[in-house]
């Protein structure tokens, strides 16, 4: 994870700031780059709204899409020009928390596929569990969260508000091969380095659980951690829940997402289920 750039995607809430101190914390940790991305999309730009209809006579057509072409080109330039204002606060701020090398882009265009496109260079996504909608909406979870993580492989580090250093991790542990790999990831990783780690596993207890999590207690132990593990059977998400509050956890590591849309559609996703109920940053895993 050394190696490349945490990449932290931004939209023009308050919520940016949020991102932005725990991509600078993140960048800080495993002295990466840090880039800010903000994505404008077509509703962003402002192109639609102006109804049109009435403006047909001599000419009209062609009068017509030259001024909506004039149209379109200064609301893009203006969506551009607040963009860049708002990504160079944040640079200034992720540079004022202490990161390093903080770069900054705009792109327009779709999220995940813009998120997608930039995957191979990053090792570390950051994003806002909520965003500019929820502004509006007051929703606890944004639209954006479950598309995003299912589009992409590498790590998203899915942050709440208020930036509070953290002290304490823990990683809800099924003894599954991507919560397996996370092990290894935080044991290899400069990010959480120094940290004691609690390793939960929650649910239905199986036939080899304990050993499984020896076995990851074993490797964090060889990589110089503070492991603590539990086997806690019962339901994953209130145990988690209690867990996190009881043991003062300030980030939750997690597999996310394991299951297709549709199924999470007729039966509900525990990933967003957990993200509601645990009200702090969570690193989610693919």
């Amino acid at each position: 994870m050394r190696n490349n750039k945490v990449l932290a995607c931004v939209d023009r809430s308050h919520f940016a700031d949020y991102v932005a101190d725990y991509a600078a914390w993140a960048a800080q940790r495993m002295d990466s780059p840090l880039e800010f991305l903000h994505v404008i999309d077509r509703e962003e730009d402002g192109v639609y709204g102006e109804d049109y209809s009435g403006a047909i006579g001599i000419n009209a057509q062609e009068n017509l899409l030259s001024h909506l072409s004039t149209q379109d080109e200064v609301r893009s330039k203006a969506a551009r020009e607040r963009g860049r204002v708002f990504l160079n606060g944040l640079r200034e701020r992720a540079i004022a928390a202490g990161a390093g090398s903080v770069d900054i882009r705009q792109r327009r265009g779709e999220l995940e596929e813009t998120l997608t496109e930039q995957e191979s260079g990053v090792s570390l996504f950051v994003l806002g569990r909520r965003g500019e909608a929820a502004e509006v909406t007051q929703r606890d979870l944004g639209r954006n969260i479950e598309r995003v993580v299912r589009a992409l492989k590498k790590p998203i580090l899915a942050v709440t508000e208020a930036f509070h250093e953290p002290r304490q991790v823990m990683i809800a542990f099924d003894g599954g091969s991507v919560t397996r790999r996370g092990v290894e990831m935080v044991a290899s990783s400069p990010l959480f380095r120094g940290m004691p780690v609690h390793l939960l596993m929650s649910g239905k207890e199986g036939a080899d659980s304990r050993k499984q999590l020896d076995w990851a207690k074993a490797t964090l132990e060889v990589a110089g951690f503070e492991a603590l593990a539990s086997l806690m059977p019962g339901d994953a998400e209130s145990i988690i829940a209690k867990a996190i509050q009881d043991q003062q956890i300030d980030i939750l590591i997690m597999g996310a997402y394991s299951r297709s849309p549709l199924r999470n559609l007729l039966f509900g996703s525990k990933t967003s289920d957990l993200l509601r109920s645990s009200r702090i940053p969570t690193l989610l895993l693919r």
